[in-house]
């Protein structure tokens, strides 16, 4: 704020009113605010909430009634008062709700801090690394859960309840001052698993399926994330000849992480083993990214992916996944959608790999006897 001359922060986003308030609002078709002036922070919520924000809020909190039209306005202007230069999220606050802005305040001079936020939390504190790592623990205890669920003619909801059910209930004994939200898995089959988010389903598993295991714990709004490939009690030569090609990806990529590397550099390296085995062209995604607050439906830090257009170079306390993805269509030998996944922490001379939950051929394909 000193460096660019603002008076004041309007952050508006869940995840940046989050990670700077503690507070991670539900929307719900209102909006929320955490103002940073130079003196406090506080956060603007909906009365339907009451005191919850409060009491989640780091700093003070104000409460709008939505028994008028724009009193969420009103409750800004009144924490900004006579400031006039402000930061905004550029990437968040729409053009319709920018136009507001200025109408209840004409003198009002915004100025987008996105990418700049951005950046900072895309560099962990030892704080956020011990949540991160428990998550992952968390995510381990989830992926053994639907590992145990896998069996010949069950559904992929029940087996996706069955992980869910042991995250939740890890998060509640080991953080047991948390809220306790929007956790959940993932469990695709055949077919299902050939994009990376696709939803659960009511197939039933038959023998030689090919299985995607997600498992994604949140505390307090931080993510973290386990995914693996696995078998139903048999995998076919062309199904293994993918599968191990996307593992040797993997542990390429792990092999790659460290501080002084460049995120695109990392993508091109992997790119090239895939084109050497012809299989670039069932890339599906990038192979990797930050983690922190964030989930499926808010947050990205957008300049820590491993992908071929961003150059950041890694730093200690960034925490990046390792994630190669190739999908087979439907119809060709070996369809099916192969994923691993593993986190890192970046260190001072190399990294952290604090995912635990074994990988490939050697130790996912299931036996249902």
């Amino acid at each position: 704020m000193t460096n660019k001359g603002l008076r004041a922060v309007l952050l508006t986003s869940m995840h940046n009113v989050a990670y700077y308030s503690g507070f991670l609002y539900c929307s719900f078709g209102r909006p929320y605010a955490c103002i940073v002036t130079e003196t406090g922070c506080i956060t603007v919520s909906a009365n339907i909430d009451l005191g919850q924000p409060w009491r989640r809020s780091y700093g003070d909190n104000l409460i709008y009634t939505d028994w008028k039209r724009d009193n969420y306005w009103r409750a800004v202007n009144h924490v900004l008062a006579d400031i006039r230069a402000v930061g905004i999220e550029g990437d968040h606050l729409t053009l319709a709700t920018h136009r507001t802005m200025e109408r209840f305040n004409t003198n009002i001079r915004v100025e987008d801090i996105s990418n700049e936020i951005m950046a900072l939390r895309m560099i962990k504190s030892a704080e956020e690394i011990e949540l991160i790592k428990g998550g992952a623990r968390i995510a381990d205890i989830g992926g053994v859960a639907v590992r145990q669920a896998i069996r010949a003619g069950a559904r992929e909801i029940d087996i996706a309840m069955a992980g869910r059910n042991a995250m939740e209930l890890a998060i509640a004994e080991t953080y047991p001052d948390s809220e306790i939200r929007d956790s959940w898995v993932w469990f695709q089959s055949g077919i299902n698993t050939d994009g990376a988010h696709n939803p659960v389903t009511t197939r039933r598993l038959r023998a030689g399926d090919i299985l995607s295991l997600n498992t994604f714990p949140m505390i307090s709004g931080y993510y973290t994330a386990l995914e693996r490939t696995l078998f139903l009690d048999d995998v076919n030569p062309d199904s293994l000849k993918v599968w191990q090609a996307n593992v040797d990806a993997h542990e390429l990529g792990l092999s790659l992480i460290k501080p002084g590397a460049r995120c695109s550099d990392i993508c091109a390296q992997i790119n090239e083993h895939f084109a050497s085995l012809d299989l670039l062209q069932y890339r599906t995604f990038g192979y990797g990214h930050s983690f922190g607050v964030l989930s499926h439906y808010y947050g990205r830090e957008a300049g820590l992916e491993l992908r071929e257009d961003v150059d950041t170079v890694l730093e200690p306390n960034m925490v990046v996944s390792m994630e190669p993805m190739l999908t087979i269509p439907e119809g060709r030998d070996g369809a099916g959608g192969y994923r691993e996944h593993d986190i890192l922490v970046i260190t001072q001379t190399g990294s952290e790999n604090i995912t635990g939950f074994p990988y490939g051929p050697d130790h996912n394909v299931i036996s249902d006897s």
